[in-house]
């Protein structure tokens, strides 16, 4: 399955984005996504879900079913818009409350035997070098985390450009 998580207008993305396919799951912004609060919730109480049930309760479950996940965020100072940063800090499911170390680096353990390709596509007027090597970085970071095969980084001037890439 491929995953799509975007912080566009719903009718914005769906007035470009490709008739809606079987094996792909789009994750964006219905106004009711909660922030996480830190409650370990989905470690302890419902391992592997979380206890926020707003829809978004089972981006980790999500994540272990994607081959491929794929991220379009405006970027903001070198990283993620605040509702794809939501996302990812609701997917922690996807990993073990344990540690272990990777290259002298501590890691949350894996939850799921699972790997899965990354790209993200940021857009955004403007952006910066120092821009643009924050959130190569946060992406590389964010890779590592979630165990994923490896990671790709785009930039795009507006969404216009996104739109070309992808279609």
């Amino acid at each position: 399955m491929k995953m799509i998580i975007h912080d566009l207008d719903q009718q914005e993305y769906a007035a470009w984005a490709e008739a809606p396919q079987e094996d792909v799951t789009v994750i964006s912004d219905n106004g009711t996504i909660r922030h996480c609060t830190g409650c370990f919730g989905c470690w302890i109480r419902t391992p592997g879900v979380c206890v926020l049930k707003d829809g978004y309760q089972n981006i980790g479950e999500l994540f272990s079913k994607c081959d491929e996940l794929m991220i379009i965020s405006k970027c903001v100072y070198g990283s993620y818009s605040p509702f794809i940063l939501n996302v990812l800090n609701r997917s922690i499911s996807y990993v073990l409350p344990y540690f272990s170390t990777q290259s002298g680096e501590t890691h949350h353990r894996k939850r799921y035997d699972h790997q899965f390709a990354l790209s993200v596509h940021f857009y955004g007027e403007g952006l910066t070098e120092a821009e643009m090597e924050t959130a190569r970085k946060l992406v590389a970071a964010n890779s590592t985390n979630l165990y994923s095969t490896g990671n790709t980084v785009f930039f795009h001037n507006s969404l216009q450009a996104v739109k070309e890439v992808l279609a």
